[in-house]
């Protein structure tokens, strides 16, 4: 325990807790602004540590945003995995209600998340796409796995590309949420289920 200036105590954080609040800190920061804009003086500042310490989890900028990137991407990945066995269309709405609830309570994260496409630095930008990719590749696996959706994968090859179309149609669709929360969730949730099933369905 460390003593502030006020005589009370502070617990040191450990080496995971000290790179999540770093990473949550700029999740805040690359939401709200470009890439560019962001510096790693903020982050070290509204953190409260040094720039050295900083430094030390997170060698670059680059190093630092592409972390933030693939720490959603695996929020994402963890809340969205299919339950192997259950057919897709039964746990679609489930599915859908658990990564709304994401968007909802982790905007700055999935803000910044999608940011890295808009981002100059291109290592950053292929960050977001292999997240992208992974995304695309778990639904694709539960579709094809699936006995009502599985046999399009051979008869219809424009399901692959329809899918991808679907997540780009659902981010635009929740970051518009995050703007201006018309809908409601449920509003929402029905509006992409329908979407991702139209596409499915011949």
């Amino acid at each position: 325990m460390a003593a502030n200036q006020g005589g009370r105590t502070r617990r040191r954080l450990s080496t995971q807790e000290r790179r999540e609040q770093l990473l949550s800190v700029g999740a805040r920061l690359f939401s709200d602004n470009p890439y560019d804009d962001v510096w790693i003086e903020q982050v070290a500042e509204i953190a409260g540590v040094s720039r050295g310490l900083l430094y030390h989890y997170f060698p670059t900028k680059r190093d630092f945003f592409a972390a933030v990137v693939e720490r959603e991407s695996e929020r994402m990945l963890r809340m969205t995995a299919a339950v192997p066995g259950v057919p897709v269309r039964a746990q679609l709405a489930a599915g859908l209600d658990t990564f709304l609830e994401y968007v909802r309570a982790h905007a700055h994260g999935y803000r910044a998340f999608h940011r890295a496409d808009a981002a100059g630095d291109q290592a950053v930008r292929r960050v977001y796409q292999r997240a992208l990719a992974a995304q695309e590749r778990q639904i694709l696996a539960a579709l094809a796995a699936d006995p009502e959706f599985g046999p399009a994968f051979e008869a219809r090859p424009e399901v692959r590309l329809a899918v991808r179309g679907w997540l780009a149609f659902t981010t635009s669709v929740c970051l518009e949420w995050l703007r201006d929360a018309e809908l409601s969730r449920d509003q929402v949730r029905e509006l992409c289920a329908r979407a991702l099933l139209g596409v499915l369905t011949p």
